[in-house]
């Protein structure tokens, strides 16, 4: 059975108890110990939740400076990133100290109109650190 996206009543915001309630406490320390890491100084990215009716489901777009550097989506048993990188960048991602599993379906990720998706099913602490690393990444990029 496939993965059900959540978060698709548009009346009810995704606060923290609503996260919680929602993915459960070991997928949501992950996500938390996650969100503190990214929102602090030295990453200072910026969540923005919003409901979307094309999807119909809250999807939070986080940002620096202006610019998207990921999308997070809340699903049945994790949490999921979404990246979205041009051609150009394909070998920095390649050169990137990260799973080689991530380099590999990012090789073959089919393209969204002319960007290359990076879609992270996140279910574990361990997975933060490449994650991490490829936030740095992106942010690095003009």
């Amino acid at each position: 059975m496939d993965a059900q996206m959540l978060l698709k009543d548009s009346n009810v915001f995704p606060s923290n108890e609503v996260l919680r309630d929602t993915l459960g406490d070991t997928i949501y320390n992950v996500l938390e110990t996650f969100l503190g890491t990214i929102t602090d100084e030295e990453y200072a990215l910026t969540p923005e939740w919003r409901f979307y009716n094309d999807g119909k489901a809250w999807l939070c777009k986080f940002v620096y400076k202006k610019r998207t550097v990921f999308w997070l989506s809340i699903w049945e048993g994790f949490f999921r990133l979404g990246f979205y990188f041009t051609e150009k960048h394909i070998d920095g991602i390649a050169a990137l100290d990260i799973s080689e599993v991530i380099r590999e379906d990012f090789s073959k990720a089919k393209p969204v109109g002319r960007l290359l998706p990076m879609i992270l099913d996140v279910k574990d602490k361990d997975q933060l650190k490449d994650i991490l690393t490829v936030i740095r990444f992106k942010k690095s990029l003009k």
